[in-house]
């Protein structure tokens, strides 16, 4: 009897960019850390119909370290026009067709905040967390929009 095992792993991957007011721009990319609640939650998608799905980004101001066991950001950013939002999701192709989760969406500040983390949800409020990571100390200032693109690769 042949076993044939079939490994899926998770990685997270956050594309960031900063539109400053003046034009200039930022880029960058981090890795993140996927939460045990957010792979329990993605079981459960894969068998039930009416769980919940994420579709909503958060940033927080936090440098508290990622950890599997953290259920929200440290954080959470909930003023100043960077709310979490619900992105705009699609699924595109890393290594097998439609093998990524992709969520994407930009905020405009309305004031001056220092981002320090950032994470995945499945709730408006609340919710699950998939993944969380730091973003590495990024001050904001009124009309700076940011974007991230953040991936969930299936490998």
């Amino acid at each position: 009897i042949k076993i044939i095992m079939e490994t899926i792993k998770l990685k997270g991957v956050i594309d960031f960019k900063i539109v400053r007011k003046n034009g200039d721009v930022e880029t960058w990319t981090v890795n993140n850390t996927i939460t045990n609640a957010g792979k329990a939650q993605l079981a459960l998608l894969a068998g039930d119909a009416s769980a919940t799905p994420f579709t909503y980004l958060a940033v927080g101001t936090s440098t508290t370290a990622p950890a599997a066991s953290q259920t929200a950001l440290v954080a959470e950013v909930t003023d100043t026009g960077l709310a979490r939002a619900n992105a705009t999701v699609s699924r595109i192709t890393t290594t097998e067709t439609n093998d990524t989760l992709q969520l994407t969406y930009t905020w405009t500040a309305t004031g001056s905040k220092t981002i320090e983390e950032a994470g995945i949800f499945n709730a408006a409020s609340s919710g699950t967390m998939l993944g969380r990571a730091l973003t590495s100390t990024k001050t904001l200032a009124t009309n700076d929009q940011l974007t991230i693109t953040y991936k969930v690769i299936f490998a």
